[in-house]
């Protein structure tokens, strides 16, 4: 009798998924091995020890207005900075033509009245230092150079009366006395230069530190 015939091998069905890996047919469709922590796929990384460091701004660099604010020392904050230098000198121009506009108005109400008044005397020196403070800023040389500017002015305004007394008395014109004849309205002026001269002397520059704190 014949040996019976061995059936041939079935044919392999396909592994949906792919080939097995390591002999495992089920390693292509099983997760990723746990890491110990089941919720390691959706927690955010790890903090960093700052919970606001994501939208916090940079670093403070010790100065509170480094961010936006001027620092000081770029500019007028500088009180010998390139900005104060040039308030200095724009102050000191706005002083000198305040001195020069108080000393003939000065001169032309002492002219006028013949006589000369301790409040324009004040009113001089405050012009001037009031027009320079409020223009280039309190600066002490500005409040300095003032208080001389309004002596100046009141000196200057003294000979613009005088010599329009003169040129009354004399029925010449204001120009030929003032400018013809300065040096001789000096001469008269030092002669008669007394304790009410020197009050009002006192008074311009008074004004002129009154003129500069309202400034301020």
């Amino acid at each position: 009798m014949s040996q019976p015939v061995q059936p041939p091998n079935p044919p392999q069905q396909p592994h949906v998924g792919g080939q097995p890996t390591d002999g495992n047919p089920y390693a292509a469709q099983q997760p990723p091995a746990p890491t110990g922590n089941p919720y390691a796929a959706q927690q955010p990384p790890a903090p960093t020890g700052n919970p606001f460091a994501g939208g916090q701004p940079s670093a403070p660099t010790g100065n509170p207005f480094a961010g936006g604010q001027q620092q000081p020392g770029q500019s007028g904050g500088n009180p010998f900075g390139p900005a104060a230098r040039n308030n200095l000198v724009v102050g000191l121009l706005v002083a000198l033509g305040a001195a020069v506009l108080a000393a003939i108005l000065y001169g032309v109400i002492a002219g006028a009245i013949e006589r000369e008044v301790g409040y324009a005397a004040i009113g001089v020196g405050f012009l001037i230092g009031f027009a320079a403070s409020k223009v280039g800023g309190p600066l002490p040389a500005l409040g300095i150079a003032a208080a001389v500017l309004s002596l100046g002015a009141v000196f200057l305004g003294q000979l613009i009366g005088a010599s329009m007394i003169a040129s009354d008395a004399l029925g010449v014109g204001f120009s030929e006395v003032f400018f013809d004849h300065f040096g001789d309205l000096v001469t008269i002026w030092k002669e008669e230069f007394d304790f009410m001269s020197f009050v009002f002397f006192v008074l311009g520059p008074v004004g002129a530190f009154a003129g500069v704190r309202k400034a301020g």
